[in-house]
Formats: C-alpha cells, sequence, structure tokens
C-alpha cells in the first residue's frame, strides 16, 4: 500500500508565495514520475507540473516562470514553490506519483488533496 501526503496550502495575497509539499510512503520499490495537479471549483482537474526521476520538468503554460517543481529522490517528497500568485490560481492541489511496489508494476497514485486559496 502507497500513501501521498500532501502540506503547505493555505490562504495567500495575491503576488504572495506558497511552497507544497508530497511526501509518498509505504511499500515503496521505486518512483517514476511525479507532479501536482489542481482542480478549481466548477472545472476539471488539470495538470499543473510533472517532474521525472531524472529531474526533467514540464509545466502548464499558465504556470511557466511562476511555479517551480522539485523532487527529493532519497526523501519520497516532491516540492512545488508557488511565487507569484494571482486568483486564478485557486485550487485544491493534488500531488500523483507513479510508483511501483514489490507486488505491483508502476501504478499512479493521488493524494488527498491540499486547498490553495489566493485572495486580499
Amino acid at each position: 500500500q502507497v500513501q501521498l501526503v500532501e502540506s503547505g496550502g493555505g490562504l495567500v495575497q495575491p503576488g504572495g508565495s506558497l511552497r507544497l509539499s508530497c511526501v509518498a510512503s509505504g511499500s515503496i520499490s521505486s518512483i517514476y514520475a511525479m507532479g501536482w495537479y489542481r482542480q478549481a471549483p466548477g472545472k476539471q482537474r488539470e495538470l499543473v507540473a510533472t517532474i521525472t526521476r531524472g529531474y526533467i520538468s514540464n509545466y502548464a503554460d499558465s504556470v511557466k516562470g511562476r511555479f517551480t517543481i522539485s523532487r527529493d529522490n532519497a526523501r519520497n517528497t516532491v516540492y512545488m514553490q508557488m511565487n507569484s500568485l494571482k486568483p486564478e490560481d485557486t485550487a485544491v492541489y493534488y500531488c500523483s506519483a507513479a510508483v511501483a511496489t514489490m507486488t505491483r508494476p508502476p501504478y499512479d497514485y493521488w493524494g488527498q488533496g491540499t486547498q490553495v486559496t489566493v485572495s486580499s
């Protein structure tokens, strides 16, 4: 069994910053791609950023230059530094990771989500 637990969400004013963290735990053999997605009220979940095990990152156009994804393979953790936040960044942010265990090939696991609200 694998669990992903996010932290770091909250309320911030426009132009502010937040740093999200997501730790994977359980019977982990290897973690491949990790990423962050978000879902705003009334909208579909969308990709924000992903990062491979080899540290190759990819971003949605809407966050390029403002958000930075990183990971610590030794700690099974992925981070996302969010700067210059805008009200339209308000959403529930979900962590995802492709994880292989001793008994299962790579499978996409999801965290429970953390709320980010950008408002004055």
